[in-house]
């Protein structure tokens, strides 16, 4: 199927322009956007850490049949709460040393 629609090239850069223009205006800057994907990443590999040690703490004590209940899943969690913290500030700081433009600072 064709597009019906024939545009050449300035009229196609004329309504990226023009979009990208009410983008602006009416949401989120690009630099916003990235600094609130920048922020969601953070967050989720923190919590996925947390919750990844958790489970196999959890996993531990319910299925190994070694007796630790609930002591595996506790010591998982603190375990996997440091993991999380630490990797959060690495990214964190990864983060920092970019400026928006992409370039090292």
């Amino acid at each position: 199927m064709a597009d019906d629609r024939r545009t050449d090239g300035d009229e196609l850069d004329r309504r990226i322009a023009e979009a990208k223009a009410a983008h602006e205006e009416h949401g989120l800057t690009v630099a916003q956007g990235r600094a609130e994907s920048r922020g969601w990443a953070v967050g989720i590999e923190f919590v996925g850490a947390v919750l990844v040690s958790g489970l196999i703490g959890w996993a531990i004590d319910k299925y190994a049949g070694l007796g630790t209940a609930p002591w595996a899943m506790i010591v998982l969690l603190v375990l996997g709460f440091i993991a999380g913290t630490r990797r959060a500030m690495m990214t964190s700081k990864q983060f920092d040393a970019v400026s928006d433009d992409g370039d090292r600072r």
